[in-house]
């Protein structure tokens, strides 16, 4: 599932990727893991409606991780048996903002790929376009528009990214929960939040969601083969929708008073896919 095409570069991302799948299966005493999660901001408390943790780990226990950064983020990987499938849950990410280079944004989910995930569930944190979608609405990814002007991919390898998030896995999402809405997610550099004037623009180019975060991580789950669900927390209305200025604190609250129905949606979702 790790592409091969590469091997000239020296110790290439994707080789540091095998080596943590290497040393998560010693630690967690999972040979393969079947769905991978990422946990963005706001929906760590979730994590525990998935199923029996079977291990955890700090991602410093692994090759290439650093130490979480970012406050509503654990710095740490679960591993959890769901009936018959392992899940690998990150509860935190690497963002594109920490400076630390578009690899380490990817590393996580490339190492999913070695560790033998066929699918990856992608969530975060954003900010929402639409009045009707209150702080705690989740709203299903359908496109995004990656405005980082960087890629997570290595040379001239050409990865079609059209149904990137996956339409089976949001049809199966709304047979779970009919009342689940999609939409275009944004993501910009950061940290900064938009100002009103971007998400004017935001508007313009069709999307709905903003966020600092996911679209990276989405392109190099493709490149590896990975069947790719993003899910969204609305955390707060955008900048320039209420005349309210922004806050981190914010999110966190909003996904903390969410965090049964994330919790419950997860659980329902993820031993369908």
């Amino acid at each position: 599932m790790i592409p091969t095409t590469h091997d000239s570069l020296d110790h290439s991302p994707y080789d540091l990727a095998g080596e943590a799948a290497a040393r998560l299966a010693e630690l967690t005493g999972v040979e393969r893991h079947d769905v991978a999660l990422v946990l963005g901001s706001g929906w760590l408390p979730a994590v525990d409606a998935l199923g029996e943790a079977t291990a955890e780990i700090d991602t410093t226990d692994l090759p290439g991780f650093s130490a979480a950064a970012v406050a509503g983020h654990s710095g740490k990987i679960r591993s959890i048996r769901a009936g018959e499938r392992n899940l690998l849950v990150f509860l935190s990410r690497t963002h594109y903002y920490e400076g630390k280079g578009v690899a380490a944004v990817v590393h996580g989910v490339r190492t999913a790929a070695a560790a033998g995930c066929s699918t990856i569930v992608l969530t975060n944190g954003c900010g929402g376009l639409k009045e009707t979608w209150s702080p705690g609405t989740p709203v299903l990814i359908s496109d995004h528009v990656n405005l980082t002007g960087r890629s997570p991919i290595v040379g001239a390898t050409f990865v079609d990214l059209t149904d990137l998030y996956s339409s089976r896995l949001r049809a199966r999402c709304r047979e779970v929960d009919p009342t689940l809405e999609e939409g275009v997610y944004v993501q910009f550099p950061g940290p900064h939040y938009e100002t009103p004037a971007e998400i004017a623009m935001v508007r313009a180019i069709g999307g709905d969601l903003v966020g600092m975060s996911t679209t990276l991580e989405a392109i190099a789950a493709r490149e590896a083969g990975m069947e790719v669900l993003g899910i969204s927390l609305v955390t707060n209305l955008a900048a320039g929708i209420t005349g309210e200025p922004l806050n981190h604190e914010e999110v966190l609250a909003a996904g903390r008073a969410a965090a049964s129905r994330m919790g419950e949606l997860l659980g329902r979702i993820v031993p369908t896919i």
